[in-house]
């Protein structure tokens, strides 16, 4: 059975692998053909080419199960065209048999994908937001039109907020504004800086202009009359720092999608989150589902199993991974609805992870057991039909 699996494995390996390299060429001529219209002085042709590179590990990661299916389908109905699956069975091998066979070869592949997801891809997309940063000056990741904004508590239960205009290439900031409320609901001191920092836990902020706000401003204001002292106090100053839970790798969290980032990023974006009382649902997910993909690198193996043993009296592999590319797509619809309804009506992270693969396993399992029980469930159904048909 070594040999066999070796066998299966290697025809699984190089259908994948010609799949991948098929749907990567395709996907990434025609987003290329899309960013042609953006090059110009400040970014040439070799800048989107390079974009495009640090996209391949995003763009593999998101392609791999679809691939893994077709590949799948296209290696196994290769198989039982040229009739060798017919002598697995012969010799032995039951569906489910066969069935444990795939699963043990996806193992490389899911160990493939957790590098991928955990390493290449976070580093790509790092890469390609900082690149963006520095050729276009801007990243789309989470950005209102007034930049970006963060909060978090200071001392005596007080509220800090930071808006950071621009993130620089260097992992920097630009254009900073920070407002301190001391109770929670009275509004302090506004800074604004040109530029800043972050330097073991503290944001330094450079070139800064400090409004400092009275206590008394409300009732001066409500009263409507001159102050003997001024309500408003504006310093300048080179420099100032603060102690802050933000730092550089927080704030580049802040623009890359949640799948994009590693796990470990994650939790910590997620523990700096529930710290400061900000909603962590759509990481939370995200968590989830990259603990559930390589379970559904599993289920596309499993889903391609069914497809392939159907015997056609001419072959029917079109037919076949025509219908492979419908299941599949129509898997990634139902985990995309899933994640979207999941976030709109509060659905548990577990649920909104694994409830898509659960289906889609059972349907698959369901299909292999009818198809390997065929012949017995026929039997059955054509006894009870005689005894139906029977005048006793």
């Amino acid at each position: 059975m070594r040999t066999a699996r070796r066998y299966l494995a290697r025809e699984i390996y190089r259908s994948t692998s010609v799949v991948l390299i098929a749907l990567l060429g395709l996907f990434t001529f025609f987003t290329l053909v899309d960013e042609l219209d953006t090059v110009g002085d400040k970014f040439p042709l070799a800048a989107l080419f390079y974009l495009q590179v640090l996209s391949i590990p995003t763009r593999l990661y998101d392609l791999l199960p679809i691939g893994v299916l077709i590949g799948a389908i296209l290696a196994l109905s290769s198989l039982a065209q040229r009739n060798e699956l017919v002598i697995l069975r012969v010799s032995g091998v039951s569906g489910f048999g066969l069935l444990k066979m795939l699963w043990t070869v996806s193992l490389p592949i899911i160990f493939g994908a957790l590098v991928l997801s955990e390493f290449l891809t976070p580093i790509a997309e790092i890469k390609s937001s900082e690149t963006n940063l520095l050729m276009r000056g801007k990243v789309e990741g989470g950005r209102l039109a007034s930049g970006y904004w963060f909060k978090e508590p200071i001392a005596q239960g007080g509220t800090r907020i930071i808006n950071v205009g621009n993130l620089l290439s260097s992992g920097n900031v630009a254009n900073l504004r920070v407002y301190e409320y001391p109770d929670g609901l009275t509004l302090s001191l506004v800074a604004q800086s040109e530029g800043g920092r972050f330097s073991d836990g503290k944001l330094v902020m450079q070139k800064v202009t400090e409004n400092h706000i009275a206590p008394s401003i409300e009732q001066t204001l409500s009263d409507a009359k001159v102050s003997k002292t001024p309500s408003v106090t504006v310093t300048h100053s080179a420099e100032r720092s603060f102690d802050t839970s933000l730092t550089a790798e927080r704030l580049v969290a802040r623009i890359l999608t949640p799948e994009r980032m590693s796990l470990l990023a994650l939790h910590d974006y997620i523990d700096y989150l529930n710290r400061n009382q900000l909603q962590a649902d759509r990481q939370v997910v995200a968590i989830w589902r990259k603990l559930a993909y390589p379970f559904t690198l599993l289920v596309m193996l499993t889903i391609a199993a069914p497809i392939s043993f159907m015997q056609t009296r001419r072959g029917g592999v079109g037919a076949k991974v025509f219908l492979g590319i419908l299941l599949g797509t129509g898997f990634f619809m139902i985990n995309q609805l899933a994640l979207n309804v999941s976030l709109l009506y509060n659905w548990s992270p577990i649920v909104t992870a694994l409830l898509p693969n659960i289906g889609a396993m059972i349907l698959a399992l369901s299909a292999v057991f009818t198809m390997e029980n065929r012949n017995a469930i026929a039997n059955r159904n054509r006894t009870r039909s005689f005894w139906k048909k029977s005048p006793i």
